[in-house]
């Protein structure tokens, strides 16, 4: 029984995996397809890549989304990090209830509703103070950096909740303000939750098509809007080379990432094995 249990466990394993990853690697092996029809192979070629890179409107809508994903992850970890800080370590205050369904509203909200009031927002604004001038890369911005925050916000506060906070309160005893306690004791136990707040935030924003849709305007082209309006005329190689660069990309931030953490875990253990022993 135990043996076909397992079989049936491995196989949906594989199943499972083989769902999630073969579509990825058909479009990076089809990225150096010779022909132009993007599921018939006809040879191996690097020409699509130097297409893509000879493609000035793709190369400046991805270069708009790297900087607004960069932006909006640095900003949303700005502001998502003191709200998890005070929904974890604040308890019961006069208005949680209202602060937490305003962190927790972007994340349940629909994209058309939170693209279509947003873009009201800066119209009134416009109109009242004169800012913002224009729809653009500043307003993608801010909207992503909107709902981008309310993730890193979930991220920090579920960290916090689930760390030891016998070590804050041994400084606090030991006479340390609350300032030296975050940078010095907090901070780099949570590096890694903010580390990965920033990185989803970062991929939500490079994902985004249809809050930008509502917020961009000429010349703040991303590159989610520019694949759409390439794809709906049909797919081409391009597009198959460019989300290749793209998995690498992605790859390699999250190979650096779970190295940088890794290491940080690491020291954290050195530090308490070697506290443990001086005790």
């Amino acid at each position: 029984m135990s043996g076909k249990r397992s079989t049936f466990l491995i196989s949906a394993l594989v199943f499972g995996f083989a769902f999630l990853y073969v579509p990825i690697l058909l479009v990076i092996v089809y990225s150096f397809n010779e022909g132009k029809l993007v599921t018939v192979w006809a040879g191996f070629s690097t020409k699509w890549y130097v297409s893509l890179f000879n493609n000035d409107g793709m190369i400046d809508a991805a270069w708009n989304s790297l900087r607004i994903g960069v932006m909006s992850a640095t900003l949303a970890l700005a502001l998502g990090t003191p709200a998890g800080l005070v929904m974890s370590r604040f308890g019961r205050f006069k208005g949680r209830t209202l602060f937490s369904g305003m962190i927790a509203a972007p994340l349940v909200m629909p994209e058309v509703i939170t693209g279509l009031s947003l873009l009201l927002l800066f119209v009134t604004l416009e109109q009242l103070i004169g800012w913002p001038a224009g729809r653009g890369l500043s307003t993608i911005t801010i909207a992503h950096t909107t709902f981008c925050a309310a993730y890193v916000a979930v991220v920090v506060q579920s960290r916090l909740s689930g760390m030891d906070i016998s070590v804050e309160e041994a400084a606090m005893d030991l006479g340390a303000k609350p300032g030296k306690i975050f940078f010095v004791i907090t901070l780099p136990m949570i590096l890694p939750a903010l580390m990965a707040g920033w990185l989803l935030s970062f991929t939500l924003s490079l994902d985004d098509l249809v809050i930008a849709s509502f917020v961009a305007g000429p010349g703040s082209t991303t590159l989610p809007m520019k694949v759409f309006s390439s794809v709906r005329l049909g797919v081409s190689p391009e597009i198959n080379a460019l989300a290749t660069l793209i998995i690498l990309a992605v790859s390699i931030l999250i190979v650096i990432a779970s190295i940088l953490i890794l290491r940080s875990e690491r020291l954290r253990n050195r530090a308490a094995n070697g506290g443990a022993e001086a005790t």
